[in-house]
């Protein structure tokens, strides 16, 4: 069985110390537009929600409903070995503030530093997600496929309560013997509609990743207000050393999908602190 290794050429020779901590800054041009999350490419939905087991501010723990603030859940088995920035993990925690972490959760609602923690940590987008408002969707885990688990922040608010815009982003990641097909990577972030970065606490979010020592990999645009306005309808896929998997010209298969159920449509004439 082999491990899936992050990290090891794109941050080749980082020191784990702060004073040598050195970040690599993905373009933003790297990302794909996309009209889909992964799941809808696949089909077969976005999973269970995740029920919060602790956290900071109204992290509402064993709510079966998922709603909360600042809470998260784990460990959370993974199915498989994960090495990251040199460390095995088989387990992660699922944070409601848009992030997975490793070795413990993550209750701290903004970033800090261009990763936005001081433990590893994989951040499709680290804001202050609140899936209190009765508009608000939750998280949930799809852990059915082996090797690959599938997070879902679905149409989720932001911090007190707000449901004015809603977020809808999606993390895949990938473990031993999961067959990657061409154009595709063991690490995919996937974006929706991405109403909000600001909240009442803070003005930016972060997306990247961190080995929780200060090195890591974050997009252009982290800690930048607007955040939300770049990712909008993106995707992006990154190989074993976190190196970025260009787009192939191929459409999305679902987009494939639409395609011919148009055209034979033709024929017949979507804190609190």
């Amino acid at each position: 069985m082999r491990t899936v290794l992050f990290g090891a050429v794109a941050l080749l020779g980082l020191a784990a110390g702060r004073a040598d901590a050195a970040v690599t800054t993905i373009p933003d041009s790297a990302l794909i537009p996309s009209n889909f999350l992964y799941t809808d490419i696949i089909g077969g939905g976005i999973g269970n929600v995740v029920v919060t087991t602790g956290g900071g501010n109204a992290a509402n723990v064993g709510n079966p409903s998922g709603r909360n603030d600042d809470g998260f859940s784990g460990p959370i088995s993974l199915g498989f070995t994960l090495t990251f920035f040199g460390q095995n993990y088989t387990t992660m925690f699922i944070n409601n503030n848009g992030s997975v972490s490793f070795g413990s959760g993550i209750s701290a609602f903004i970033p800090t530093g261009p990763q936005g923690a001081t433990q590893p940590i994989i951040s499709p987008f680290f804001g202050d997600v609140d899936t209190r408002g009765a508009a608000s969707g939750v998280v949930h885990m799809r852990n059915d496929i082996p090797n690959e688990l599938i997070v879902t922040w679905d149409h989720v608010g932001f911090f007190s309560e707000h449901t004015s815009a809603l977020n809808t982003f999606q993390l895949v990641l990938r473990g031993p013997d999961y067959v990657v097909p061409f154009g595709e990577g063991d690490i995919g972030f996937f974006y929706g509609t991405m109403g909000w970065s600001a909240t009442d606490t803070n003005q930016v979010a972060a997306i990247g990743f961190g080995d929780g020592n200060a090195n890591g990999e974050v997009l252009q645009g982290s800690l930048d207000p607007g955040l939300n306005r770049i990712v909008d309808h993106k995707k992006i896929w990154f190989d074993p050393n976190l190196v970025v998997v260009p787009p192939t010209d191929v459409p999305e298969p679902a987009t494939l999908a639409l395609l011919g159920a148009g055209l034979v449509g033709l024929g017949a004439v979507r804190r609190r602190r």
